[in-house]
């Protein structure tokens, strides 16, 4: 029997998953409109940007579904000595 936080965790994943497909539903169609003519870009850009916005909030959603159902499981939450090296090589390699 799932208890209330598995629900709620799967609630909240449902959740998610229909606002990102709305989301992208509606920035696609803004990208159609967009690609008729550059000259509405002005006209349409700050949307675009709070649908890449709203995709970003969702992303963060996930990730912090994801520690809670990690956590409640037991498993290590954290990065490893690896991840933490594959990172910091990212980083550095960016500020060259």
């Amino acid at each position: 029997m799932k208890t209330s936080l598995e629900k709620c965790l799967e609630e909240a994943l449902d959740n998610i998953r229909k606002d990102r497909e709305v989301t992208k539903e509606l920035l696609n169609d803004a990208i159609a409109y967009l690609a008729k003519d550059d000259g509405r870009h002005k006209e349409i850009g700050v949307i675009l940007a709070k649908y890449v916005e709203t995709l970003q909030r969702s992303n963060e959603q996930l990730v912090k579904v994801a520690a809670l159902k990690q956590k409640k499981e037991g498993a290590s939450v954290g990065l490893t000595e690896h991840d933490k090296n594959e990172l910091f090589d990212i980083i550095k390699g960016g500020s060259e």
